[in-house]
């Protein structure tokens, strides 16, 4: 497995982690602002590494880069809220956020020849 996409598959799993725990910590407290910023750095390391991934498009970036990229937006815009008390924003850009990763994931899982799908496919006889 090449290491961009071993760095992609650890941290966007990690993020799927922190991202339920943030959403289950109370807000504003200590443990939500700790666990947020773990999960935003997990999020930028996978959405970054997945720029060194180019198997849909060999050697060429694909659609796919575009999600990175509006990740990274997403993020900039949840944090650029919060610091401005604008705590609607930041809730609806980080629910975004959490919900593309979900949904991305699930896709990887189900499209067929993916790294994750044939992880899983291997698992389930």
């Amino acid at each position: 497995m090449p290491a961009a996409v071993a760095v992609h598959l650890a941290t966007a799993t990690l993020s799927v982690i922190l991202g339920t725990a943030v959403s289950l910590a109370e807000k504003g407290s200590l443990r939500h602002r700790w666990l947020g910023r773990l999960w935003v750095l997990a999020m930028v390391v996978a959405a970054v590494s997945s720029f060194d991934i180019r198997e849909l498009n060999p050697g060429h970036f694909s659609w796919i880069h575009g999600l990175s990229l509006l990740t990274l937006a997403s993020l900039a815009r949840a944090i650029w809220a919060i610091r401005h008390g604008n705590v609607r924003g930041h809730r609806f850009a980080m629910r975004g956020t959490f919900a593309g990763l979900m949904i991305a994931g699930i896709a990887a899982v189900a499209t067929p020849d993916r790294l994750l799908n044939l992880i899983v496919t291997r698992w389930i006889p």
